[in-house]
């Protein structure tokens, strides 16, 4: 059969463009269908966004800072809409340069909502992005789905008078008291932003630490770092029903306390958005959690069809989507073998006011290998010994398995974190030893020398039988 394209790509986030364009420096004639927002998630409501966000909450503790350090400066107030109005200028630059690069790459682009036909047959329809398209079909030999994620909502009374993270992007003003349910990358990070910017925040999670799935020990510092942020943190709870009386919120917890608000905001997790896609028109299945279900290679339970990114639900963050797409497009088109990819070393970061950043293992995983060495070490930063700021405290971890000595995972809180530990995750991947470490002579004065300086065990951890 003679197909329209080589490759079709529903979604245009940062997997889908990264594998539409190797396959076409391969020589594909690659298509890709984009029906919200060109660049995806990460960059229109996601990352990059965020990230701008959480900058802006930062400035008027740094003109606070600067006083310990002889600065007379004085912190002005902060103006949300000329905020937002220089993002959406940003992000309307980044929307120009994804559609630049794909069309010089030779990629066809179409504005519109895909749905399949069967596995090899797409019908683009109009969307957001194209409430005029004039409906059309195409073919192709091989298809992948790249839709990302997208929020999800508990399932109580009045939950459609919250926002989620995708309406927080477009607020026009900012809220003077927030309830924010979730305590993951997304509530904490926009905990930090409306925290920063002057709003009162009241935190609400079910666990009894903050980010589930980290560190034990990061978990706890980083619930400290939250107190210190002026944030009320309510463990152990969650929303039973939200109301809303003239413009106020009322949110009721189980525990029966009430709490007050301008804005409800739910970080509550996201699902995959498969949603119109018409996949019952294959065969493709589907995981409990609504994923689509792909082996290794990415290949669906349909030859020819291939999912990546967020819509698998597998490790759901920006750069592992394009190091799928990338290893994809190398397999489909590539001459030589695609290059191995570390993904059980995905270093993350959540970029609160002070971040936190991780690669490898934490000690709870590490010891259900074997018995691991504890390295810690806390301390006041150089900058926070004159800023005042002497509660705002650095935590380092490293988790040594004891038999090889291997540095297994490394645990940064603190300022700068994340841009220390990029450059620390290539050691955790080379599989570096603890002495590899003890002999790396350190950068004085920085923070990130304690990574090389912690000579003396914190404890031992015995194996999980």
């Amino acid at each position: 059969m003679t197909h329209d394209f080589d490759l079709l790509v529903i979604g245009a986030g940062s997997g889908g463009v990264r594998c539409a364009r190797i396959a076409a420096g391969y020589g594909a004639r690659v298509a890709i269908v984009e029906s919200r927002h060109w660049g995806g998630t990460c960059v229109n409501l996601g990352c990059v966004p965020k990230k701008l966000m959480v900058q802006a909450s930062e400035y008027g503790d740094l003109v606070d800072d600067s006083h310990g350090f002889g600065w007379s400066s004085t912190r002005g107030t902060h103006d949300w809409a000329t905020m937002i109005a220089a993002k959406d200028k940003e992000i309307t630059r980044l929307n120009g340069i994804y559609v630049s690069m794909l069309e010089k790459a030779g990629i066809t682009l179409l504005t519109g909502h895909a749905r399949f036909v069967d596995a090899h047959t797409v019908r683009v329809e109009a969307s957001p992005l194209a409430p005029d398209e004039v409906p059309r079909t195409v073919t192709a030999k091989h298809i992948v789905i790249a839709t990302g994620s997208t929020p999800v909502r508990p399932d109580i009374p009045g939950a459609e008078l919250a926002i989620t993270s995708d309406d927080a992007f477009h607020l026009p003003a900012r809220p003077q008291r927030v309830v924010l349910v979730g305590s993951g990358y997304i509530g904490l990070e926009f905990a930090g932003i409306f925290a920063g910017l002057g709003s009162q925040v009241d935190l609400v999670y079910r666990q009894d630490l903050p980010l589930r799935g980290f560190d034990a020990d990061m978990r706890t510092a980083m619930a400290e770092a939250i107190a210190v942020r002026d944030i009320t943190q309510h463990p152990h709870t969650s929303p039973t029903r939200i109301s809303k009386e003239g413009e106020t919120y009322t949110v009721t917890l189980d525990n029966g306390q009430t709490l007050e608000a301008d804005c409800v905001f739910f970080a509550t997790g996201r699902k995959p958005k498969i949603e119109k896609l018409g996949l019952d028109q294959t065969s493709i299945a589907i995981g409990k959690h609504g994923q689509i279900k792909v082996d290794a290679g990415s290949q669906t339970t349909e030859p020819g069809v291939y999912a990546i990114g967020d819509v698998t639900d597998r490790i759901n963050l920006t750069p592992v989507a394009i190091a799928e797409g990338h290893n994809l497009a190398d397999r489909l088109f590539g001459k030589e073998a695609p290059r191995e990819w570390a993904f059980d070393t995905t270093p993350k970061a959540v970029f609160f006011s002070p971040p936190l950043a991780s690669v490898g293992l934490s000690e709870e995983e590490a010891a259900q290998h074997g018995v691991v060495d504890i390295y810690v070490t806390r301390f006041t930063p150089m900058r926070h010994t004159l800023s005042g700021r002497k509660d705002r405290k650095t935590v380092m971890k490293l988790v040594v398995q004891q038999s090889s000595q291997k540095v297994v995972g490394v645990h940064i809180l603190g300022d700068d974190a994340p841009e220390m530990l990029q450059g620390v995750a290539v050691a955790v991947t080379a599989g570096l030893t603890k002495q590899d470490f003890d002999r790396t002579i350190g950068i004085h004065p920085t923070s990130a020398e304690e990574l090389v300086t912690m000579r003396t065990r914190t404890r031992e951890t015995p194996a999980v039988s």
